[in-house]
């Protein structure tokens, strides 16, 4: 009877009494709560001391938990639980550095984990040291367990992801390339879709779009605004962005995207469906509608706008200088000498110098493999029976590009659910659901598990 009233209340207490949960809760709590932010008060390495303290706790030697980064404040962790070797290593990649947040534009502390309404609040609870967290809790778990996995398993923390000049992974690659090398690495950018309040698919994010800021300049010797001419540098500059912004780059389909289409016009009620079909045959009035949604037209090609825009030098003079940054997202598999090409063509003025602002990194996308896909695959089904497991190409940039670069496969992955019509992501009070925090831990501890074994 005694024992029966204990389960009662264990699952009445749900995952606050769970201790793998618990474990996730006090590893996200601590990382939320050191500030890992770009700025004087930020230090990603005070975090990876942190995590690299709570493994060698659990067991880990010496040898096998390192921090490291090039300057005292851009630390990384890097730790390896030892398999047999059978197999070429995993990696598990999250970065634990976050973009700045002040709080008097919060409800909450953003540097402190607050839990309410079923959420967990702070800054970087979805992106990405709630991910991170998980990482660390399976390990853990996995060492308490004594699992022997058939590969070893790497986790990294990353710093600057987000920004900066100390990025983690280029930085780890260029570095200490024998500590992360691997079959493939699992990193953010998949997760679980909400739609009024219900489960829709399980995304794997096997590309993302490349991402190039370019100048637009236009010169000229400027003059007395009481005596102006036609040649004037903000008005030819305005004319070519005015061009930019109705021209489409071409539509282009990749396996991924096109594995997605697929997949969602299954999903999708009605002409949406239709136009989803018909837009993989490259009919031209499909692709119109589908373009006319932001995230599907981005899905379908490489995109370019305008972001800042400067000119002129004084209220009473001609402007001598007139300058636009444009900031494209490129699909993977083109190139710059294509992207570039297109704009000067477009903007159509010789006058307007159009440069590169970084150097620009092309990425190919990782193949959809069998011996990967299959376990997600599985997992899902097992969880969330009936939810489909979808390919995605991200929009938005991530560390994965400069792992595929270096020939690690890098696959998006999380099982965790989230509103996908209230994206938080470097806004105001960031959050993550404690179930779908929950259950993101469970379903990758599976899921890195059957790869292990």
């Amino acid at each position: 009877m005694r024992f029966a009233l204990l389960a009662l209340l264990f699952l009445q207490a749900g995952s606050a009494t769970n201790p793998h949960d618990q474990l996730v809760r006090d590893i996200l709590k601590e990382l939320i709560e050191i500030n890992t932010t770009d700025t004087p008060a930020g230090s990603t390495t005070r975090a990876a001391e942190a995590m690299a303290a709570r493994l060698k706790a659990a067991g880990f030697t010496v040898e096998d938990v390192a921090v490291l980064g090039p300057t005292p404040t851009k630390g990384n962790l890097v730790a390896r639980l030892r398999g047999t070797g059978e197999k070429k290593p995993i990696l598990l990649l999250a970065h634990i550095d976050v973009v700045e947040a002040r709080r008097e534009d919060w409800s909450t502390d953003p540097f402190k984990l607050i839990e309410q309404d079923g959420f967990f609040y702070g800054r970087g609870t979805s992106d990405d040291k709630g991910q991170a967290a998980i990482w660390m809790a399976t390990l853990i778990r996995f060492k308490q367990e004594g699992f022997t996995p058939n590969r070893d398993l790497i986790l990294a923390l990353t710093a600057d992801e987000e920004g900066g000049d100390h990025n983690g992974v280029q930085w780890l690659l260029k570095e200490h390339r024998n500590l992360i090398d691997a079959e493939f690495a699992l990193n953010e950018g998949g997760g679980g879709e909400l739609k009024d309040g219900k489960r829709v698919l399980n995304s794997v994010q096997a590309s993302e779009k490349i991402y190039q800021s370019y100048k637009r300049e236009v010169k000229n010797p400027g003059g007395h605004s009481s005596r102006p001419v036609p040649d004037n540098a903000i008005y030819q500059l305005a004319d070519g962005l005015g061009r930019l912004a109705k021209f489409q780059f071409p539509v282009r389909f990749s396996e991924v995207t096109s594995s997605y289409f697929t997949k969602m016009a299954d999903l999708t009620p009605g002409a949406v469906a239709a136009d989803m079909r018909a837009a993989l045959k490259k009919d031209p009035r499909a692709i119109a509608r589908l373009s006319a949604g932001a995230y599907e037209n981005a899905l379908m090609r490489t995109t370019c706008v305008a972001t800042r825009l400067d000119g002129g030098h004084a209220d009473n003079a001609l402007p001598q200088v007139a300058r636009a940054t444009v900031n494209c997202r490129v699909l993977p598999g083109e190139s710059e000498n294509e992207v570039k090409a297109t704009l000067v063509r477009v903007l159509s003025n010789p006058k307007i110098e159009v440069s590169a602002i970084d150097e620009f990194v092309t990425g190919d996308a990782s193949p959809l493999r069998p011996e990967v896909m299959g376990p997600i695959l599985k997992v899902t089904a097992e969880m969330w029976p009936g939810i489909p497991v979808v390919p995605v190409m991200s929009t938005g940039a991530t560390d994965g590009l400069f792992l595929r670069n270096a020939g690690i496969p890098t696959y998006g992955l999380s099982g965790i659910f989230s509103d996908v019509d209230d994206d938080r992501m470097h806004g105001k009070d960031e959050r993550i659901g404690v179930k779908a925090l929950s259950e993101g831990r469970d379903f990758l501890y599976r899921v890195v598990k059957a790869y292990g074994s």
